[in-house]
């Protein structure tokens, strides 16, 4: 029991060590990053997810940068009952590039990096949050439905490092009107 403990103890401590050592992009800049993005490809193992993997779709967001430093991010999501809009409130941090939201479906806050960018092209973002266990997604945004394939191997590797199973690294097909013509577009 004692040895099992330990060993708990010992992967946790790695875990944190892991997602201490990220850093955002080098001199983020907010203004470059706001408008239009395409989430192309997602990393997340939860468990509970797993049943919607084979029907999640490339979504769009929307992010607006405010005077403050803040931002508002919109997405779209396609689902099985329609498309959903979601807004998002992520509060900026000290360190540029780092944010901060309430995940109104895990009830907390969780923390945000943008690890990568050129602006023009692909962003990658990490989510992650540790509690009652580790919460970690690692998203792939694009300016445009698709991306060079030089950068999904990027993330892929990026997700990998961050201990994503392969099997866990998605890259779904667009979605069909979602969001609409007019809602965003």
């Amino acid at each position: 029991m004692r040895i099992t403990m330990v060993g708990v103890a010992m992967a946790i401590m790695c875990v944190m060590a892991a997602h201490a050592d990220v850093k955002p992009q080098k001199d983020f800049n907010l203004q470059k990053f706001a408008g239009k993005w395409y989430r192309l490809g997602l990393a997340y193992d939860s468990p509970s997810f797993v049943p919607y993997r084979d029907k999640l779709k490339a979504s769009m967001g929307i992010i607006t940068a405010l005077p403050n430093g803040n931002v508002n991010l919109t997405m779209w999501d396609a689902t099985p009952i329609g498309c959903l809009m979601k807004v998002y409130q992520y509060e900026r941090t000290s360190v540029p590039g780092q944010f901060t939201y309430f995940s109104p479906r895990h009830n907390m806050m969780k923390d945000v990096t943008v690890v990568d960018t050129n602006y023009t092209d692909y962003a990658l973002v990490l989510k992650h949050k540790v509690f009652n266990r580790e919460y970690t997604q690692v998203a792939l945004y694009g300016r445009s439905l698709r991306v060079r394939n030089d950068v999904i191997q990027r993330f892929k590797a990026f997700a990998v490092s961050r201990g994503f199973p392969r099997d866990s690294i998605l890259t779904p097909p667009p979605a069909e009107n979602c969001p609409s013509s007019g809602s965003g577009r």
